[in-house]
């Protein structure tokens, strides 16, 4: 498995960590009876919890065009260590996000969500040059 492959499944699993956190305190907030209705009228998370929510919601974002690089990295048997490192860089940024966007840290969560998204293009553009 490439080291970009590796980073890919890593960031799947901090997905699945985005989504355990944001479930305990949107449970926590709206309680379970809520949690686990049809839902018919939306849920409105706020503090904590409505900024994990849209901090997964994000991660599901960017994690669709890392997951394009990864397999264009893969399949075109262009891994390098400048594709290694973007790839890194984008986990590494897509970790720090989560409780900058929790703490409400401005401007440093647009600045580390800037590094991952700049890291995921640099990517696809190794594969092009």
């Amino acid at each position: 498995m490439t080291p970009e492959l590796t980073v890919l499944a890593l960031a799947a699993l901090l997905q699945v960590v985005q989504f355990v956190l944001y479930s305990i305190t949107a449970n926590l907030q709206v309680g379970p009876k809520r949690a686990m209705s049809p839902r018919d009228e939306p849920i409105h998370l706020t503090g904590a919890a409505g900024r994990l929510q849209r901090a997964l919601n994000n991660h599901f974002e960017g994690l669709i065009l890392f997951t394009i690089a990864v397999v264009l990295v893969t399949l075109s048997d262009q891994s390098s260590p400048v594709t290694q490192l973007c790839a890194h860089a984008y986990l590494i940024a897509r970790i720090l996000y989560v409780p900058a966007y929790v703490q409400g840290l401005a401007p440093w969560r647009s600045v580390i969500w800037m590094v991952g998204f700049l890291a995921t293009v640099i990517m696809i553009l190794a594969t092009l040059l």
